[in-house]
């Protein structure tokens, strides 16, 4: 299967690389207060189990002696906490470039008595040494990289030989009847409440637009095997709503 081409998301009015990465830690920034509420709110409560799904995935690594974990666009930290709840011990580093995520995430943290330390940094430009890490994961929040192909090779960069990527991401269902019907519901419905509650309907209709213009799960498998991993699977869930991807690093 060849490649697709590099590409990453373009919010409107975004012509490059840097204005894209302003744009969207704008909008996360602005809508922070609300994401968890409106995340539950719009998936039913199965985002729930999508990263309850992950973590469990994950346990094998997750369990290693002195393994070191990376959450990168981790958000609110909600697949951070999830990840950490399968620890048997030592806490998972949480990453995202909007401070307002962040200060959500720490409040939660501290609310769970976890033990999650925070990084406010870039995902295209990680502060980790080459071959530190042990697992990398993303959950919802890759595919509003500037550069995905930029952004695969900065998390091969960081993980050791023996370790794993593993991406959360939305995706787009082949199933004849749940297309149309998710279709409707992320171009229709989930706008209007997402930008009704959360008081910004700019973010609400970039949303589902991203999810429409990145790679279908075989692309991004592809993108991943281009960007030197191996092994790698992934799951679709709900129907092909969302894709789960696992790759390692050799």
């Amino acid at each position: 299967m060849s490649c697709p081409p590099a590409r990453g998301t373009r919010p409107p009015g975004a012509d490059d690389e840097q204005e894209a990465a302003r744009w969207v830690r704008g909008m996360f920034s602005r809508v922070a207060g609300r994401y968890d509420f409106l995340n539950h709110l719009l998936s039913f409560n199965i985002d729930r189990y999508w990263r309850a799904r992950t973590a469990r995935r994950l346990r094998p690594i997750l369990r290693r002696p002195g393994s070191r974990v990376l959450d990168i666009c981790c958000g609110t930290g909600d697949l951070l906490l999830a990840l950490e709840s399968e620890r048997l011990g030592g806490a998972v580093i949480g990453c995202d470039f909007s401070h307002p995520m962040l200060v959500s995430a720490q409040r939660k943290i501290v609310r769970r008595r976890a033990q999650s330390p925070l990084v406010e940094a870039d995902a295209l430009a990680l502060p980790f040494p080459d071959g530190s890490l042990d697992l990398v994961t993303a959950a919802f929040g890759f595919r509003n990289l500037a550069n995905y192909e930029k952004g695969l090779a900065e998390i091969r960069r960081v993980l050791k030989p023996s370790g794993a990527a593993a991406i959360l991401e939305f995706s787009r269902p082949e199933n004849p009847i749940v297309a149309p019907l998710y279709g409707f519901y992320s171009s229709k419905v989930l706008p209007f409440i997402g930008g009704v509650i959360s008081g910004d309907r700019n973010a609400y209709r970039y949303l589902p637009e991203s999810v429409r213009r990145f790679p279908n799960a075989e692309e991004l498998a592809a993108s991943m095997r281009a960007a030197g991993f191996s092994r790698v699977e992934y799951e679709r869930m709900t129907g092909g709503i969302v894709a789960l991807h696992i790759a390692y690093a050799s």
